[in-house]
């Protein structure tokens, strides 16, 4: 009897025990990233999870070998650091095994894309557009409202989009909706905020990432970025996507589950808050004390600043950035937060970026108006560290500058001043200028701002030497304080719409105004290429004047080379400048057209008069 209760008892405990070893059996739950691709460099497998604490890992192919693996102490994260990719496309089975049980997940290692698919770069000869995906237009109507399950015409999509920091709607599909008015400005770039899922209220924005390899809903699928991608390549045109490899959302789940102890600097709960101020960075004399909170404080005090110098999580950024490049065949990345990172975690960011893609463009943004701080970021410079590798910074000094010229009354040789600087940079030829982004109250909502000031600000931002760059809106001279009212959605883009900026048939009279003025003048800088390539002479700088010379071997005179002059006379009064050529690359010319506004220009003993009218802005052709 006490034999036959011991089984019975035995029997009771059996399914009990395999419960438990259920419950204890490793789990495989998501995989970053969630893709490679055959003959890329040997990945990181960043593994999230359960029951992983002393887990062994295999790979179906035993030539792709596991050459490493770390996995946190709670069993939630593992790293496996793989010794090779394939030298071909295959679907591999990775295995998780301990003691209590297994656990299998594919994983895709794919053909990578043609060189010719995309990843061409961009360059002067481009025009950027900046568009914030959620405020220019709604093309999927059923992704809409607080988390993107609502119809566009609901009264949940409705409310959200009243909010001013609300998800409006905007979304990829619109973008590829609306790529007829975008070449018809002359725009050959797209630059869009970043695409990462953002699961917060408020995070319409894309900055603030909860998961750094989805798409979120509210902006549409991967495909619908690959959609977009590949029609604006059968257009000519290039896709530059915005990355963020400083911090995350306050919401993303390493925030309370750290994959490593040193995956942030800093915690949620102690943690010290970014400082903005750039100079001790670039200052031989600084102390780490001044310069820590740069690069190790979370932005805005909210968002989780991650820790580039912990090597795993170096890698996973740099595959990240790698990953978006590949999938959606990018042309460039633009780079968040740019100086909040540590210069050798850029070191090592673009030599494996231009590695893979060697034409590539990356632009960051060092939000500063001194030259010499700016400066210190572009590739190629050395004297405040380690080479950061980035093709170019925006130009930032001259944004501050422009606005300063024609808005706050600065003299316009305050314009010339600060191009000077352009010898502090390797490769001012691509720095991109801009007069106004996501960041900033837009132009014309500043105080002492008007539409004609506004238009000869465009006339120097697309003529200057470098890459202009247009915020969504400004062509059409929107209006709109600092954040988030420089955030309005754009006319005709979303439901509910009472007129359209879209067409010239439904835009008033004063986009209209702007569109115009800015569209001709990207006619002619598209179609003069010293004026898209060549260098810049400045020639004369007072309170009101400014006149520079565009064009190749601006050393030489004028010789073979076309010469374009560009006069902008801020004064209510027509001006009158005589100019000698001697010594200037204008020496030798005979012969001058024309291009844009009204002038009279003579060319005679020597030296060019020109008459400009009153506020105007004159290009000229000079041969």
């Amino acid at each position: 009897m006490r034999w036959s209760r011991s089984l019975r008892g035995y029997a009771v405990l059996l399914p009990m025990a395999a419960a438990i070893a259920a419950a204890q059996a490793p789990k495989m739950s998501k995989i970053d990233p969630p893709n490679w691709w055959a003959t890329m460099p040997k990945p990181m497998l960043l593994i999230q999870g359960e029951n992983l604490t002393r887990a062994q890992f295999r790979l179906s192919d035993t030539s792709i070998r596991v050459q490493r693996t770390k996995v946190s102490d709670n069993g939630h994260w593992a790293e496996l650091w793989l010794a090779s990719s394939p030298l071909k496309p295959e679907t591999v089975t990775i295995t998780a095994i301990t003691a209590s049980g297994t656990a299998t997940s594919r994983y895709n290692f794919d053909a990578r894309h043609k060189p010719t698919e995309g990843f061409a770069g961009f360059s002067s000869r481009d025009t950027m557009y900046l568009i914030m995906t959620d405020r220019f237009a709604d093309g999927d109507h059923t992704n809409d409202g607080p988390n993107a399950h609502d119809a566009a015409d609901s009264a949940a999509a409705a409310a959200e989009r009243a909010k001013p920091r609300g998800w409006h709607g905007g979304d990829l599909r619109g973008i590829t909706e609306h790529l007829d008015y975008l070449q018809q400005l002359g725009i050959t770039t797209v630059w869009i905020t970043p695409v990462y899922q953002n699961h917060e209220a408020d995070s319409y924005h894309g900055y603030g990432a909860t998961d750094m390899y989805a798409v979120d809903e509210h902006y549409g699928t991967l495909d619908d970025l690959k959609t977009l991608s590949t029609a604006l390549h059968k257009r000519g045109m290039k896709l530059v996507l915005d990355t963020v490899p400083n911090h995350v959302g306050p919401r993303h789940p390493w925030v309370d589950d750290e994959p490593e102890p040193s995956w942030f600097h800093g915690t949620k709960a102690q943690h010290r808050p970014a400082q903005g101020d750039f100079k001790p960075l670039v200052d031989p004399h600084a102390a780490w004390r001044d310069q820590r909170d740069v690069t190790e404080g979370w932005f805005a005090d909210t968002l989780p600043d991650i820790n580039q110098e912990n090597p795993a999580a170096a890698q996973y950024l740099i595959q990240n950035a790698i990953w978006w490049t590949e999938q959606a065949s990018l042309d460039g990345l633009r780079i968040d937060t740019f100086p909040y990172v540590a210069r050798p975690f850029w070191k090592d960011f673009h030599a494996q970026l231009h590695s893979l893609y060697p034409s590539i463009t990356t632009v960051g943004e060092v939000f500063n108006s001194d030259a010499t701080i700016v400066s210190a970021f572009a590739g190629g410079v050395t004297r405040s560290g380690v080479d950061t590798g980035l093709d170019t910074p925006f130009d930032f000094p001259s944004y501050f500058a422009l606005r300063d010229v024609f808005i706050k009354g600065a003299p316009m040789s305050h314009l010339a001043e600060t191009l000077r600087f352009d010898a502090l940079y390797p490769h001012p030829e691509r720095l991109t200028p801009f007069l106004g982004n996501h960041d900033a109250a837009r132009f014309l909502s500043e105080k002492g701002a008007s539409a004609d000031a506004m238009k000869l600000a465009f006339a120097v931002l697309l003529t200057m030497r470098g890459m202009p760059q247009i915020y969504s809106g400004d062509e059409i001279a929107m209006t709109g304080g600092d954040d988030p009212e420089n955030r309005h959605d754009f006319p005709g883009g979303f439901p509910g719409s009472t007129q359209s900026a879209f067409s010239d048939s439904t835009r008033t009279a004063k986009q209209r105004e702007m569109y115009d003025w800015v569209s001709a003048l990207q006619n002619i800088r598209r179609e003069n290429n010293a004026l898209n390539s060549g260098e810049q002479q400045t020639l004369f700088a007072d309170a009101d004047r400014i006149v520079y010379l565009r064009g190749d071997h601006l050393a030489l005179g004028c010789g073979e080379a076309p010469r374009d002059l560009v006069a902008i006379n801020r004064s209510p009064q027509p001006q009158t400048i005589t100019l000698s050529t001697e010594n200037t690359a204008l020496a030798g010319c005979l012969v001058a057209d024309i291009l844009w506004q009204r002038a009279t220009v003579d060319i005679s003993d020597g030296k060019v008069r020109l008459t400009i009218p009153a506020s105007s802005a004159v290009v000229a052709a000079f041969r």
